[in-house]
């Protein structure tokens, strides 16, 4: 089973594209958007469960250069 987290993404000016190319690049979101909000980017990511959330998301996407904050919101099945 897999763990559905939203990452939105706050560019330094002028590198929206370039972090955009590079999450694409790692292969591991579902989907990715521009926002016109306080953040460039929104990704939808599916994790594994048994995979701790930071970890993963440090390994896999954080160290993008181009990146100056992140905010990561957790999923949880409601209905």
């Amino acid at each position: 089973p897999m763990r559905c987290v939203f990452v939105q993404f706050r560019c330094q000016p002028g590198k929206t594209y370039e972090v955009a190319d590079a999450i694409y690049d790692r292969e591991v979101v579902s989907e990715l958007y521009s926002t016109s909000v306080e953040y460039d980017l929104i990704a939808k990511i599916y994790i594994p469960d048994e995979e701790d959330v930071g970890h993963f998301l440090s390994g896999a996407l954080f160290d993008i250069p181009g990146i100056q904050r992140t905010l990561t919101t957790m999923t949880f099945k409601a209905f």
